[in-house]
């Protein structure tokens, strides 16, 4: 079977997958936050908490509990990493430097996961487990959370209420995070991901010599940094490592995790606001998005000109033998059109358009179909955008689900845009104006302008995900990327409960002659065309500095 075709029946496989799982899990996640029981764990856990969960929340008290608990969940990480050298199970590895661990607490805390340390070599078993895995958890259910109360803000009138965050917070990890983490960790360790609590081993090479390896609770880290969108390796090399990753099926499993729940969320979406076409519409463009971007990194990684690229049946470098171009072309696709961050193949060893494609998956917002929970809410909020768009072609007043979007609404839509990008581009442009920072690249020209580029876009929009080729466990990048993936993440989050609430306190407007028609493919065309002009006009400049000038060279 030729590389080629084993790629298109790896897409095709997953898609089946996918299109299997999305209404069952899609209607179960509907009945979990539509909900008025509370199973008796959860009732425990809201009197640890003193969290009444019956209580409507208005946007600036449902805001309010989600920066709460994000914040105690920075603090509790950073202190966690700080005392790593007196806990058990440290495996003898020190506390972390106050920087790094301020990085990594950030990281964590804000679903983004980016490393600027070797795992393996820097945290022992109770900061993998009692701090790395549980943000993965908790911070995957505070972005399912804040999406769901953006859905309910198409659905309530007059009320201005937006559900409890501590009960949407809670029953996204007991309902929906762990039944299926459990289920896809015992797929992962029948398939030979470790699981194990070992200390340090030390391993003969083929070459001569030892090499130390430590174990760990790999397969249970491993599922939910995939399924919950969040990209931290237990290991450096991420999902290459055989322990991680040790076989084709198991990359495609994983691609199959990144991708459920914000496929899914589509469907909770229509099944919510009580129309779901409205749900296929905004599937129909994330979909599209995701198809174009696969089949353009499967062109230029397979059929890249050169000598040595045309002898080994495409551009090998960087990428597992045992995953091939094809799955690690998925991988990296999926993985930069969400906010996973977990790599497969070194995205720094990808061709200059390759490379750029990963680069333009996040800067598009990470929306196709995105990370859990913030997959959507992003594309609502862009399809706010689009609706607005479409009302100044035809001269009347937008509306969307019922909801006219007025001045209110587009502002917070527009300042929604307009944050992630102001925090990419500023403080690009400082790592690079800078000496220090900028001599941190291990390459010059457009191929480091990009490596710098790629990190502060991973960061703010909350990836995780590493271009390699950057050193960035110095001080400066420790500190200005934890602060880009903190703003990037919470910053966001106020504008999209502000318009939520906005929305929850409108009376619905009936549907007329001259009602666009949200859920028909003319406007997903739309949709998917307003993604692509605001991204184009946002990043273009900096991709023409980066990755188009070295793929054009």
């Amino acid at each position: 079977m030729s590389p080629v075709l084993a790629g298109v029946l790896q897409a095709l496989a997953l898609v089946a997958a996918l299109a299997l799982a999305h209404i069952p899990l899609g209607n179960h996640l509907a009945r979990v936050y539509s909900s008025g029981t509370h199973w008796r764990v959860e009732k425990w856990i809201y009197r640890a908490v003193g969290a009444d969960p019956d209580r409507e929340m208005r946007w600036p008290a449902y805001l309010r509990g989600v920066l709460a608990f994000s914040l105690a969940g920075v603090l509790f990480l950073y202190l966690l990493q700080r005392l790593q050298g007196v806990l058990p199970g440290s495996l003898g590895f020190v506390s972390v430097d106050p920087d790094q661990a301020f990085n990594t607490a950030a990281s964590f805390v804000s679903n983004t996961n980016w490393q600027s340390y070797y795992g393996e070599q820097a945290m022992g078993h109770v900061v993998q487990t009692a701090g790395l895995a549980v943000q993965n958890f908790v911070s995957a259910a505070v972005g399912i959370a804040v999406a769901v109360a953006l859905v309910r803000g198409f659905t309530r009138s007059r009320t201005g209420e937006l559900g409890n965050f501590w009960a949407d917070l809670v029953r996204g990890v007991v309902r929906v995070l762990v039944p299926i983490a459990v289920a896809g960790a015992l797929v992962l360790v029948a398939c030979g991901v470790i699981q194990n609590f070992s200390g340090i081993h030390e391993v003969g090479q083929f070459t001569g010599g030892a090499q130390q390896w430590n174990g760990g609770a790999v397969a249970s880290q491993e599922v939910i940094k995939e399924l919950g969108t969040n990209g931290g390796g237990y290991f450096n090399a991420n999902s290459a490592h055989p322990f991680e990753n040790p076989t084709p099926f198991t990359n495609l499993f994983e691609i199959f995790l990144i991708l459920l729940i914000p496929v899914a969320l589509t469907r909770t979406f229509g099944v919510m606001t009580g129309s779901p076409r409205q749900g296929y519409a905004i599937l129909a463009a994330m979909a599209t998005i995701w198809v174009c971007f696969t089949a353009l990194m499967m062109w230029t990684e397979f059929a890249h000109h050169g000598p040595a690229l045309e002898a080994a049946g495409g551009a090998t470098e960087g990428k597992e033998v045992r995953f091939g171009i094809g799955g690690s072309s998925l991988f990296a696709v999926s993985t930069t059109l969400t906010s996973t961050g977990a790599v497969d193949s070194f995205h720094s060893s990808f061709t200059g358009l390759g490379g750029g494609i990963t680069l333009l998956g996040m800067m598009l917002g990470e929306i196709a179909p995105g990370g859990v929970g913030s997959g959507l809410y992003g594309m609502l909020v862009m399809a706010v955008i689009a609706v607005f768009v479409a009302g100044l072609m035809v001269g009347r007043t937008p509306e969307y689900l019922g909801r006219k979007i007025g001045i209110r609404e587009i502002k917070y839509a527009a300042c929604y845009l307009l944050v992630t990008p102001a925090l990419v581009l500023v403080l690009t442009a400082a790592a690079t104006a800078l000496p220090t920072p900028g001599n941190s690249t291990a390459n010059t020209g457009a191929h480091g302008f990009t490596e710098i580029l790629y990190a502060y876009t991973s960061a703010a929009n909350n990836n995780g995900s590493a271009f390699a080729g950057l050193n960035a466990d110095t001080q400066w990048f420790n500190t200005t990327l934890g602060l880009a993936m903190l703003l990037g993440r919470f910053l966001p989050m106020v504008f999209v409960l502000a318009l939520a609430g906005s929305l929850a306190g409108q009376r619905p407007v009936p549907v007329t002659a001259g009602t666009l028609r949200t859920e028909k493919p003319l406007f997903s065309g739309l949709l998917v065309g307003t993604v692509l002009i605001v991204t184009a006009l946002t990043y273009f400049p900096a991709l023409a500095l980066g990755p188009l000038a070295e793929g054009l060279a």
